[in-house]
């Protein structure tokens, strides 16, 4: 079973386009967003295994120019689907 983290990026201000463009290149990437708030971008990952995860984030991620820190959430439940109504 696979491990899936939000990872919540902040960046350097004016670097946002930079870092998207970079996190792009990374095989395990479920999906990215620019968001607004206290971070600047979302990525989605998901790799085969927590220290498969903590290694993305603390040999990749945090090596792309711009980004000044993360915070990884890893999910513990997958979505659950409802029940068939009869």
């Amino acid at each position: 079973m696979s491990t899936k983290a939000y990872v919540l990026i902040e960046t350097v201000v004016g670097k946002s386009r930079e870092v998207m463009a970079s996190l792009q290149g990374l095989s395990e990437l479920e999906s990215l967003d620019a968001v607004t708030g206290p971070y600047d971008i979302i990525a989605v990952v998901t790799a085969a295994d927590l220290n498969t995860v903590g290694k993305l984030v603390t040999g990749n991620i945090h090596n792309i120019g711009g980004v000044l820190r993360t915070v990884t959430c890893l999910t513990i439940t997958g979505p659950k689907r409802p029940s068939p109504q009869r």
